[in-house]
C-alpha cells in the first residue's frame, strides 16, 4: 500500500484475499449472513469473494476488513509475494496446496499450483481440480476467464443449458460469468487442469 492509501495492485498476490477473509470471518465465528448483515454486502457476492471467483473493488474491501475489525496494514502485510518472479518457477508437486473453495461442495478437491500477479496488470491462478464420483455443487459464475484441460477421466461440463462431454485431452475456454460446473457421471475420480485469468477490467 502506498503512502496515500491507495493500492499497488501488481505487488499484491489476489488469490489472498478470500482465504484470509474467510479465515478472519470465522475466526469471530460468523457466518456469511451475518456478516453481509453488518457489511451491507450481498451474501452471494461475499461468498464469491472468498471462494476465489471475485476480487472484490477497493471500496468493498475495505468495508469488509473494517467490519471484521482487521487493521488495512494488518491484512495487506499477508497480500505481498513471497518473492520477485525470478523469470521461471519450477513446481515440485508435492508442494501443490489444497485449498477450498465453496463451502458444502461435495467432492470437489483443489489443488493450487500457481499463483501469479502481472506487473502489466491482472493476475492469474493455475490448479488441479480432482472431482470425485458423485461430486456436487449448484453452477457458479466467476469474475475471470476460464481454460479447462482434461487430463484423466470423463466429465460433462455445464455452462449455463449447454453440455460438453469431454474425455482426457480436450479443453475447454470460456468467460465465468457464464454459469458452471464440472459434471462427474462416472465412477472414478477426474482429474482437471484449471487456468483463471483475472483481468483488471474485471477486478
Amino acid at each position: 500500500m502506498t503512502q496515500d492509501g491507495s493500492l499497488e495492485k501488481e505487488q499484491l498476490v489476489y488469490f489472498k484475499i478470500g482465504g484470509i477473509i474467510r479465515k478472519y470471518r470465522k475466526e469471530k465465528d460468523m457466518k456469511l449472513l451475518d456478516l453481509s448483515a453488518i457489511t451491507g454486502i450481498g451474501s452471494a457476492m461475499l461468498s464469491k469473494i472468498e471462494n476465489g471467483r471475485m476480487i472484490p473493488t477497493i471500496p468493498t474491501l475495505f468495508t469488509i476488513i473494517q467490519k471484521l475489525g482487521i487493521s488495512p496494514e494488518v491484512f495487506f502485510s499477508q497480500l505481498n509475494p513471497d518473492n520477485k518472479f525470478p523469470g521461471y518457477y519450477f513446481l515440485p508437486k508435492d508442494q501443490f496446496t489444497a485449498y477450498e473453495k465453496e463451502e458444502g461442495a461435495k467432492g470437489f478437491e483443489y489443488f493450487s499450483i500457481l499463483e501469479h500477479s502481472m506487473e502489466t496488470g491482472g493476475a492469474f491462478q493455475i490448479s488441479i481440480l480432482q472431482l470425485k464420483p458423485g461430486a456436487s455443487r449448484p453452477l457458479v459464475t466467476t469474475s475471470a476467464y476460464e481454460f479447462i484441460y482434461v487430463l484423466k477421466g470423463k466429465v460433462d461440463y455445464m455452462l449455463e443449458d449447454t453440455s460438453f462431454e469431454m474425455t482426457e485431452g480436450d479443453a475447454l475456454f470460456f468467460d465465468g460469468n457464464i454459469a458452471h460446473v464440472p459434471v462427474n457421471k462416472s465412477r472414478q475420480t477426474v482429474s482437471l487442469l484449471v487456468f483463471y485469468l483475472f483481468t483488471d477490467a474485471r477486478s
